[in-house]
C-alpha cells in the first residue's frame, strides 16, 4: 500500500459528495487511504468497522455512485484516476 493519497477537490468538493452525511464523507476518505494502487479495497467491512461507521454509509456511497462493488465483496473508488495519479516507478499492480 502506498504511503500517499490525494482527493481531487472536483469529487470531495462537489455537491453530491457535500450533500452526503459526515460519516459517509469520513468512511470514503478512510477506504480512500487504505485502497491499492487501482483504488480497490478487500476488506471494506471490517475498515467500515474500525472507523464507526454504518452499514447505511456505505450503502450511501454505493449509492451515490462513489464507490463500485463487485460479486467478491471488493469494491473499488469510482473516481481514483481523478483523484490519484502515480509515476510508473511507484506503481504496484493489484494483487
Amino acid at each position: 500500500m502506498s504511503q500517499r493519497r490525494m482527493f481531487s477537490p472536483s469529487i470531495v468538493g462537489s455537491d453530491a459528495f457535500l450533500d452526503m452525511p459526515q460519516s459517509s464523507q469520513l468512511l470514503y476518505f478512510h477506504l480512500g487511504m487504505r485502497a491499492d494502487d487501482d483504488g480497490f479495497i478487500g476488506n471494506p467491512k471490517s475498515l467500515q468497522r474500525s472507523v464507526g461507521s454504518s452499514d447505511d454509509d456505505l450503502k450511501i456511497l454505493f449509492a451515490k455512485r462513489f464507490l463500485l462493488k463487485f460479486d467478491s465483496g471488493v469494491i473499488v473508488v469510482k473516481h481514483w484516476l481523478i483523484n490519484n495519479t502515480l509515476r510508473k516507478d511507484r506503481y504496484n499492480p493489484t494483487k
